[in-house]
Formats: C-alpha cells, structure tokens, sequence
C-alpha cells in the first residue's frame, strides 16, 4: 500500500496540472465564489426582493470576480503559464457572460415552473425561498461543471490563437481612448 505523506498532497494539490488536481482546486474555487455568489443573490432575493433573475445575475457577477482572479492565479497556474491577462479577462468574460445567461435565466424558468407545482409545495411545504434555493443550487451545479470548468481548462486560462487577436483589439481600443494632455481624443 502507497503511503502519500501530507506535504506531497499538498504540493500535488498546489502544483500539479493534472486532470484531476485542476478540477479540484477550480472546483475549490468555485465552492468559495459560489458561496460569495449565493449569499448576495439570496441577501437580494429575500431582503431586498429582486426577481429571481436580476438577484441570481447580481449575484453571479460579484462571484464571477472572485473566480477569474483565484483561478488565474491557483486553479489553473495561468500566471505560470505566461498567458496573457488582457486574454483571459475577455475570454473570461465571454464564457462568464454565457454562464451568467445560463444560471440567470435556469434559475428563473426552474424557479418559476416548480412554483407552480402545488402537489410538491403541499407535501415538502417548500416556500418560495426554500424553491428559489434548490433552482438555483440546482442549475448553478450543472453550468459549474457542464459548461465553466471545461471552457476555463480548455479555452480561458490557456494561449490560443484567439489571444493574439484579443490583444490587438484591446490596444487598439486603448489607443482610440489615449487622451493627450488638454484632455482631447488623440489622433490616430
């Protein structure tokens, strides 16, 4: 029987790029900006009662933050990597939009569908916040796994060659925003 001391977990669980070590830690990732995302969409939901949908994107914009910047860093090593920060915030950003949509809008149709279910509200005694909680535990589950964690592995935190093309946008942008010093939009 292989003995595996606790410091070569560790450094396994820190350092090494496998599989099953980068959906571990994007997975420890998403639990602490999952937790983020639910406590401001709940607090919006029952305290401040916005619908389903604006508190879940509320929500999921403010965890949506925390997870780019914990997985450039730990979950995926992309600062090791050399990829670019300026193309992984717009890619973030595309597959975060997605993901965004996908939880906002799941959420409202599940929320809103098993509401009216009168036979399960009658036996479990669900309230409407109880229904909102297990939508949105429910479709953040699949989006997290089904579509995030595999576009971050393969698409976001990595080089391809949709980055050059990001970059060159961006500066371009940048150049057409460059103020001089009397406060005018350089010409190009």
């Amino acid at each position: 029987m292989t003995h595996i001391s606790l410091n070569d977990a560790r450094e396994k669980l820190l350092h090494n790029d496998g599989f099953f070590y980068t959906l571990l830690r994007s997975g420890i990732s998403a639990q602490i900006c999952g937790w983020i995302d639910m406590l401001v969409s709940f607090m919006l939901f029952a305290l401040i009662h916005l619908t389903p949908w604006l508190s879940t994107a509320l929500g999921a914009f403010t965890g949506g933050i925390f997870n780019c910047i914990i997985n450039y860093r730990y979950a995926f090593h992309a600062h090791n990597k050399n990829v670019s920060r300026r193309a992984v915030t717009v890619k973030f950003l595309l597959v975060w939009t997605a993901s965004l949509l996908l939880n906002s809008f799941g959420t409202q149709i599940l929320y809103y569908n098993v509401r009216s279910w009168e036979w399960l509200r009658e036996f479990t005694g669900m309230s409407n916040d109880a229904i909102f909680l297990a939508a949105r535990l429910s479709v953040s589950l699949v989006v997290s796994l089904g579509w995030n964690f595999l576009l971050q592995r393969c698409f976001v935190f990595r080089t391809t060659r949709f980055d050059n093309r990001i970059i060159r946008a961006w500066e371009s942008l940048a150049s057409l925003c460059k103020t001089n010093r009397n406060g005018k939009k350089t010409e190009r």
